[in-house]
This record gives structure tokens, C-alpha cells and sequence, in this order.
């Protein structure tokens, strides 16, 4: 099995129908990329919740989130081939809801 846990990773993310709502985000590593996924939501929180000044979520909703996106792709680079891996949003809430189970020591 290959671990892709040091490996620079890419977010490509388009959030409706429109080609001009593509971007992407790089991440030196895949746990960055899921903490840096997890900013993403918290800040979009933030946003719909301006006046909050404790906001609470559960895992479903951060994949609420992410399946709100029209598209989400993630490549992680593989150094044995020297290419990237790609990989899918069910894959992205996978590494997510592992890494969280961790930072909660379970």
C-alpha cells in the first residue's frame, strides 16, 4: 500500500454549472489538504452565520457541503510514478472523517 500522506496534493473544485466557478487549491501534504477543506467549510459557515459567535457542526454537515459542490476532484502525487492520483469526494469524506476520528483519539 502506498502512503500518500507527504505527497503535494490538488483540490479541484467547481461549485455550480459554470465553468468560471472552477478553482483549485494545492496543499503540500494530504492532511493539509483535509485541514485546509475544513477552513473552507468553517469559513463558509462563517459567512451564512455572520453574527454567530459559536458555530457547531457535525460531520454530516461538512459533507453536506462538499456534495453541495457541482464537482470535486482531488490528485495527490505519487512519487513512485512520478504523476498524480486521482481521486473522487467520497475518497476526500473517507481521509476526512478518518483524520478527524484521530484528532478525537478514537
Amino acid at each position: 500500500r502506498i502512503s500518500f500522506v507527504m505527497s503535494h496534493t490538488i483540490v479541484l473544485l467547481q461549485k455550480d454549472k459554470k465553468l468560471n466557478s472552477r478553482s483549485y487549491n494545492d496543499y503540500d501534504t494530504v492532511t493539509k489538504m483535509i485541514t485546509g477543506v475544513c477552513q473552507m467549510f468553517e469559513t463558509h459557515l462563517k459567512q451564512k452565520n455572520p453574527t454567530s459567535r459559536n458555530i457547531t457542526y457535525d460531520i454530516q454537515d461538512l459533507y453536506n457541503y462538499l456534495d453541495s459542490f457541482e464537482d470535486i476532484g482531488v490528485l495527490v502525487f505519487d512519487r513512485n510514478k512520478q504523476s498524480y492520483n486521482p481521486f473522487d469526494t467520497e475518497w476526500l469524506k473517507e481521509k476526512i472523517l478518518r483524520h478527524l476520528k484521530a484528532m478525537a483519539g478514537q
